[in-house]
């Protein structure tokens, strides 16, 4: 249903590797680093334009499980995935925050999530999925495997079907524009008694 349930029932299968690019040449080298992986791996983008980053000739496999650190901040760090990033980027920009291009939802990049944990005040996950199951939860359950205690807060999508209509809109609806993200952000990166 218009992508919103794709993280969340390909990561539950066994020796898949599950990507999500940033931008098109993201998309580019993923599609390259899947052909090259000895083993089942997907790709999966959203409909539409990406951001407009150029392709780069060369083609590069990246490395499997991941992520790349695309800004150093201050107390709570963002942990983007696939198209979100460059709204990520950009909230990041306006509270200090760190900003992770997740790159990998399986593996997840399980040695960068409990570094942020260490020395982050709160983590908030960004995906254009449905929570339940998703991208956000493999972060939850990342934690909770290492016993690792930190305030968690997950955006994505709902849990229910979301009506046809203009991705932008759609996303908006469900508070995953630039104001929806920043003012849960905000709230994440300025309470830090209250649970999220």
């Amino acid at each position: 249903h218009a992508g919103s349930f794709d993280l969340s029932y390909l990561r539950c299968l066994p020796n898949l590797v599950v990507m999500a690019p940033a931008d098109e040449n993201e998309c580019r080298q993923m599609l390259y680093t899947g052909f090259r992986h000895d083993g089942p791996a997907c790709v999966r983008y959203p409909r539409g334009k990406g951001p407009g980053v150029a392709p780069v000739a060369t083609m590069t496999a990246l490395p499997i499980g991941k992520a790349e650190v695309r800004r150093r901040g201050h107390g709570l760090a963002l942990l983007a995935f696939g198209a979100m990033v460059p709204l990520a980027e950009a909230v990041g920009e306006q509270l200090d925050a760190t900003v992770v291009n997740m790159r990998y939802i399986k593996p997840l990049d399980a040695e960068l999530v409990l570094e942020l944990a260490r020395t982050h005040e709160r983590l908030v996950t960004i995906e254009d999925n449905a929570i339940m199951g998703g991208a956000g939860s493999a972060v939850a359950e990342c934690l909770a495997a290492y016993g690792v205690c930190v305030p968690l807060k997950l955006l994505g999508l709902p849990d229910r079907y979301l009506d046809h209509g203009e991705r932008n809109e759609l996303l908006a609806e469900c508070g995953l524009d630039l104001d929806g993200v920043l003012a849960a952000a905000h709230v994440a990166a300025d309470d830090t008694k209250t649970p999220l």
